[in-house]
């Protein structure tokens, strides 16, 4: 099972917004928030790679007030 972490910028006084998307999605086994550059933090786990990769361009970035993404896959 693939597994990435993705790193959130959101848009002033969105955080809360995505971070609760965010704990709503099936794949997201965790979500953190942070302090610094980037606003939060998730761990996603998919079944496949095709999976990962659509949750990361059709889903992740489409949530209201996501200004930017990093994601790191681990292997």
């Amino acid at each position: 099972m693939p597994e990435a972490f993705i790193l959130f910028k959101t848009e002033p006084s969105h955080e809360r917004e995505v971070y609760l998307s965010l704990l709503d999605d099936e794949f997201v086994v965790e979500v953190h928030a942070l302090y610094g550059e980037f606003d939060l933090l998730t761990h996603v786990s998919a079944q496949d790679s095709q999976t990962l990769t659509n949750l990361l361009l059709s889903k992740f970035r489409q949530i209201p007030g996501v200004k930017e993404t990093r994601t790191l896959i681990a292997v």
